[in-house]
């Protein structure tokens, strides 16, 4: 590994992990709605998300997306590595004032096209808020 590259695939194996964690502010919910366009009130507007079935504000579901999207191209594999596909369930809200952790797992590698496969997985106390599987094409040594 290096600065610019992150891992090789010849570098990996599976049951690698790498994590990044960060705590939802209100400016993080607010500067994700202004980047991406989704303005849902849900995210951005208290009384109408007291009425909803959260009882309050919540992150975008694909905040945490991001969170895994930083793992991979700033620790695992790192730079150099280009999205093939990422599933998404989302199993919990994330609100202000909740750490997110985001982890990847390698769950399998795939030599003839230097893929590799990832569970991804964001976690608020320990409980998973949103699962899925990545797939990566990774830079090769040769």
């Amino acid at each position: 590994m290096d600065e610019f590259t992150g891992y090789y695939f010849e570098d990996l194996k599976e049951g690698m992990t790498a994590v990044f964690g960060k705590t939802v502010t209100d400016a993080d919910i607010c500067i994700f709605a202004g980047v991406s366009g989704d303005t849902n009130p849900v995210h951005l507007n208290d009384d109408y998300a007291k009425g909803t079935m959260f009882k309050g504000r919540i992150a975008h579901g694909m905040f945490g997306a991001a969170l895994i999207s930083a793992v991979f191209g700033t620790k695992m594999p790192g730079p150099g590595a280009i999205y093939v596909s990422q599933s998404l369930r989302f199993k919990a809200p994330v609100k202000v004032g909740d750490t997110l952790i985001a982890r990847v797992t390698l769950k399998e590698l795939m030599p003839q096209k230097k893929f590799a496969k990832f569970d991804t997985v964001c976690t608020v106390d320990g409980k998973p808020v949103t699962e899925g599987e990545a797939v990566l094409m990774v830079p090769s040594k040769g």
